[in-house]
């Protein structure tokens, strides 16, 4: 498993439902990782084997996972699957997932411990709606999803915390740098556990503003939805 603690920064490319042969090859002529920080890319799964990880610290995260270990489930792959490949992260609880998929905080939790059992970091991804916000329910709604998504032996080694406003992604938005300092620094303290743990924060991330998220005290690195897709783009938010 990847030593999280060797890196100041950590930051991850979600492609999402994008890219094909051509795009990839000059996405990976083109970039410019930062060798002190952790750079992971998550391709869709057919991708995956196109890169491995190298001495660059450059490493290939897998966009989900299945809540089965194996079976009668067409269309799946298992955390031991993406493991044989060299896979070393993997995000879990993407508000995409949650949305569109149904995936709730008991899935989450299972994926979760399935990835850490293989040796495959989770990046599980927590965020409130702007409803929620409104409501000012942001801390409770995080807590809640933090505490149940997370496996008992999860820790600062084997598991990454992505905080994502939903009402930020994709949509231009983001909160003030007060608020997210605000926000990671609850996480950090929800227990003692979460101290040391890796918080990434995303939403709307582009290079006009990822350094000064990215050098808030307890932000740990960002993830990078679609401008993660613009090589040029993300070469100046990972530098």
């Amino acid at each position: 498993m990847i030593k999280l603690s060797d890196f100041s920064s950590i930051f991850i490319a979600n492609w999402k439902l994008n890219g094909n042969i051509e795009f990839i090859n000059e996405y990976y002529q083109k970039l410019l990782p930062n060798p002190n920080n952790c750079t992971i890319v998550c391709s869709p799964s057919i991708f995956l084997n196109r890169l491995k990880n190298n001495s660059n610290n450059i490493f290939s995260g897998a966009q989900d996972v299945s809540f089965y270990n194996e079976g009668a489930f067409t269309g799946e792959l298992s955390a031991k699957m993406l493991s044989n490949e060299n896979i070393s992260f993997c995000l879990v609880g993407h508000s995409e997932r949650r949305q569109h998929f149904k995936e709730n905080n008991e899935t989450i939790n299972k994926k979760s411990i399935n990835l850490i059992e293989n040796n495959i970091i989770p990046i599980i991804c927590v965020g409130e709606t702007l409803q929620e916000k409104e409501k000012q329910m942001t801390k409770e709604i995080l807590k809640k999803q933090i505490n149940e998504c997370s496996p008992i032996n999860s820790n600062f080694e084997n598991t990454i915390i992505a905080y994502e406003p939903i009402w930020a992604i994709g949509s231009g938005l983001t909160p003030t740098l007060e608020e997210i300092e605000e926000v990671h620094t609850f996480i950090k303290k929800i227990d003692t556990k979460y101290n040391k743990f890796k918080v990434l924060y995303g939403g709307s991330v582009k290079a006009s503003n990822s350094g000064e998220i990215n050098s808030l005290k307890n932000v740990d690195g960002c993830l990078v939805g679609g401008a993660s897709l613009k090589v040029d783009e993300f070469n100046k938010i990972i530098s």
